[in-house]
């Protein structure tokens, strides 16, 4: 996916100031960065959601331009996939698009790999068709289940309106290995099972390709993708039961108005990796940067006290006052 880097230079400038007074006009505060991040060296590897993908991807381009010498890779295997990755200790950051999981947690534990969860922004999960789609403008949240439950689902498109086309509906959707897939799941067919007669990546270009090359299709990722390709796709709206078909943008997904497919996007990061002064470096340039970078890739930045807490618990694990989140996880609640 393409972002926008005409703001870069200027931020590069920025990054290694304090910003004065922004906590006061309502910003996430900023981190100094006083390495000479030109002498740095190392590598970082990354893995895990296509969702996130690209806020990591374009915090490691701008990284890059200041401490050119670390090598920060980006790979996209789903969130699960990623988890996978990670809790064999393979990868220093994970990139999801949901929490952890139980198992995931267990596994990690398991294999000695501790972390940190850090929230970087909000997404809002956006349903897509062709671009030459006339007739479906807004769905509620019944009528999507009808089309993704295994038992008895739509099938065409006169199925959920009798004035559509008869024509069949062929899906496109995230894979099993993606948090996007398990977040849709969840909201939408709650208990149900998803029907397994659909495309399935991982990778969301794969998806947009295949939704933009069918009249017939309609499809669902991150707003991100939606945004960037919106010359062949059109977006549908979500009626989540009250009446009011609301489309996903910046502002809906920041305000709640988007419901029931708004959701938090997070880095986790292995505890032993950040003992390396690179993956510091760049995590702490990440969330710096997270606020400003999130809405140039088509994501809405999470709430001021959302950075804050990431900063202040980021600085907790480099002076050993706080402990991995990671042991709070692990720990059964009474």
């Amino acid at each position: 996916m393409r972002g926008s880097r005409r703001a870069g230079a200027w931020r590069r400038i920025v990054i290694a100031l304090t910003f004065l007074g922004a906590v006061g006009l309502g910003f996430a505060p900023v981190m100094a960065q006083e390495t000479d991040l030109s002498q740095l060296t190392g590598e970082i590897v990354s893995d895990g959601s296509s969702t996130v993908g690209p806020l990591t991807q374009a915090a490691a381009e701008e990284f890059a331009a200041l401490a050119p010498q670390v090598q920060t890779s980006v790979d996209i295997s789903g969130t699960g996939g990623g988890f996978e990755r990670f809790c064999q200790g393979e990868t220093d950051v994970q990139n999801a698009s949901r929490a952890i999981d139980e198992e995931e947690v267990a596994i990690c534990a398991e294999n000695g790999v501790d972390w940190y969860e850090f929230e970087i922004a909000y997404d809002g999960l956006s349903v897509v068709t062709n671009s030459e789609n006339t007739w479906l403008t807004c769905l509620n949240t019944d009528a999507l289940k009808m089309l993704w439950q295994k038992e008895n689902p739509a099938m065409t498109w006169a199925d959920l309106n009798p004035d559509f086309p008869a024509d069949t509906i062929n899906l496109y959707g995230p894979g099993t290995d993606s948090g996007t897939f398990d977040f849709f799941v969840e909201t939408i067919l709650g208990e149900d099972d998803i029907r397994e007669d659909f495309t399935p990546s991982e990778d969301d270009n794969v998806l947009v390709e295949g939704v933009s090359g069918d009249v017939n299709a309609l499809g669902y990722f991150g707003l991100a993708y939606y945004l960037e390709n919106q010359d062949v796709l059109n977006l549908v709206a979500i009626d989540s039961g009250d009446g009011n078909c609301v489309l996903p943008s910046p502002e809906t997904v920041q305000d709640g108005t988007y419901a029931p497919l708004s959701r938090p996007l997070f880095v986790y990061v292995r505890a032993d990796s950040l003992e390396r002064q690179e993956v510091q470096e760049f995590i702490r340039f990440y969330l710096n940067e997270a606020a400003a970078l999130a809405p140039e890739v088509g994501y809405v930045a999470s709430p001021a006290d959302v950075y804050t807490d990431d900063i202040e618990r980021f600085n907790a694990a480099l002076d050993g006052s706080g402990q991995p989140d990671s042991a709070a996880a692990a720990t059964p609640t009474a």
